[in-house]
């Protein structure tokens, strides 16, 4: 049987993981187009690892990863809201 602290480092790794794949993500999309970009899926990424992080850093108790972690989602979730209102003006505009 796996122990409490076990989980809850497997979750804060599921985080890390999340943050990992967004670099993996804006590389392969930057290569792509010759030249920097960042997609949607690095901000939703961003937010998978984020959401994880913040969970796990509320169960560690540290409230300087909870701030980072807080301030960080705020500002993901504010890049795919004007990414989503984009991609809804575009479609208006047809």
């Amino acid at each position: 049987m796996i122990d409490k602290a076990t989980i809850w480092l497997i979750i804060g790794f599921l985080g890390q993981a999340f943050f990992f794949m967004r670099f993996v993500v804006q590389w392969i999309a930057s290569e792509r187009a010759r030249k920097s970009i960042i997609p949607a899926a690095f901000w939703f990424f961003s937010i998978g690892g984020g959401v994880v992080l913040l969970i796990y850093a509320i169960y560690r108790e540290d409230p300087v990863f909870i701030a980072g972690q807080g301030l960080g989602l705020i500002i993901y979730s504010r890049n795919i809201f004007f990414i989503l209102r984009e991609r809804r003006a575009t479609v208006e505009a047809k």
